[in-house]
């Protein structure tokens, strides 16, 4: 048994260790919600800053691009903005000059270079990619050997079932992301997973698995090579541009396509492979189709193009011979928003090719370069392919 004064030595360390642990830790301010996303559509957003001297809002895919925000007297600056459209959005702050994310959220945008803020404004019915009560599929990372050496990253997202009916195989969509994103962003943006789930739930898309790579492998040599990450093409079709898509398609076909096939229970014939994309992923979609056409049989342009200049240089196996080329591509398919800055290039594209005869699958939406739109190019295509 402890005697009284053993009890009391034990309190007393215990006290100071406590006591300590306090002064250790941080000043604690006010407890910041933000983003706050009203019951009328309205968000409000808020940052804790009390030395700042001005913070904009900056989140212009919804309309509030560097809105001054107000000051409180606990130093916390606020905004209210909206109606908005129920979507996802990305947004940030500029606080004195200087981007940032939102500390007090942690839905962010997965991307090479500013990571910003994610909100998500429901809509009062779910939306095609809303979380419903069906049965998920799953999210898995995997590592592959890639080009040069290097140590290649993919999501992989396999369905409901999978897991239990092992004797299954399964189509599947390689889905290529653009400049600057990551191989997260069409699962944690695009949110494919859950669209999937609803689609596949209510018998609107077949079950398949979505393979989704990294498109920059060149910057992803340098950075475990210790180098500088290469700068950004300066043109989509230029000399630079076409090295590094090329580079990407190597890696897809040689690396990770077998990668995934040896892994994964998949139907290994083009009939049962997609690819897709968006902006740059929907370059690389294209390019690795048509110099690939024993490889894919389904084809999904998202915001993206091959000049008529490209095509008649680099791809006549696809236009010499339309009726060969509207037999070998099942599906090829062209969406692009109005306001796209790629608006004008995608429809002389689209117009090329119908003027050689080729089939495509066009489809046109008010909006622009953003992932809202990329999810209306899912929840077109996704139902269509391997059907």
């Amino acid at each position: 048994m402890k005697t009284n004064k053993s009890l009391f030595l034990l309190a007393l360390i215990a006290f100071l260790g406590f006591s300590n642990f306090a002064q250790g830790q941080p000043p604690r301010g006010p407890i910041v919600v933000s983003p706050k996303v009203n019951p009328d559509k309205t968000v409000t957003f808020s940052f804790l800053a009390p030395t700042a001297t001005t913070i904009l809002l900056d989140g212009n895919q919804f309309g509030s691009a560097n809105v001054p925000m107000t000051k409180g007297e606990n130093g916390v600056w606020s905004i209210t903005v909206g109606p908005v459209k129920p979507d996802i959005y990305p947004y940030g702050f500029k606080v004195d000059g200087v981007t940032v994310n939102d500390p007090a959220n942690t839905y962010l945008f997965p991307n090479e270079r500013f990571k910003g803020s994610l909100v998500e404004i429901p809509s009062d019915s779910p939306a095609i990619y809303a979380l419903q009560n069906v049965p998920h599929g799953s999210i898995t990372y995997e590592y592959y050997p890639s080009v040069e050496g290097s140590t290649g990253t993919v999501v992989v997202y396999t369905p409901a079932g999978y897991s239990k009916e092992t004797a299954k195989k399964y189509p599947v969509y390689y889905l290529i992301s653009g400049t600057t994103d990551t191989e997260e962003t069409f699962w944690k943006v695009g949110k494919v997973h859950l669209m999937l789930d609803n689609m596949i739930a209510h018998g609107k898309a077949k079950p398949m698995i979505v393979v989704m790579p990294y498109g920059n492998p060149m910057a992803r040599i340098a950075e475990q090579t210790g180098k500088d990450k290469p700068s950004d093409v300066m043109s989509r079709d230029g000399e630079d541009a076409l090295k590094r898509m090329k580079l990407f398609e190597t890696d897809l076909i040689t690396n990770i396509i077998p990668y995934v096939e040896k892994n994964y229970r998949v139907i290994a014939n083009r009939d049962n492979r997609a690819i897709g994309g968006f902006s740059r992923g929907g370059g690389q979609t294209l390019r690795a189709a048509f110099n690939n056409v024993d490889k894919f049989a389904y084809v999904c342009s998202y915001a993206s193009y091959i000049s008529p200049a490209e095509m008649d240089k680099s791809f006549t196996n696809i236009t010499a011979n339309p009726a060969k080329t509207n037999k070998d591509f099942k599906l090829l398919w062209s969406g692009i928003g109005t306001e796209d800055f790629l608006y004008k290039g995608t429809t002389e594209w689209e117009a090329y090719l119908k003027d050689k005869k080729i089939n495509v699958k066009t489809y046109a939406i008010p909006g622009g370069h953003t992932w809202m739109n990329v999810k209306q190019y899912l929840n077109e295509t996704l139902p269509i392919l391997f059907k």
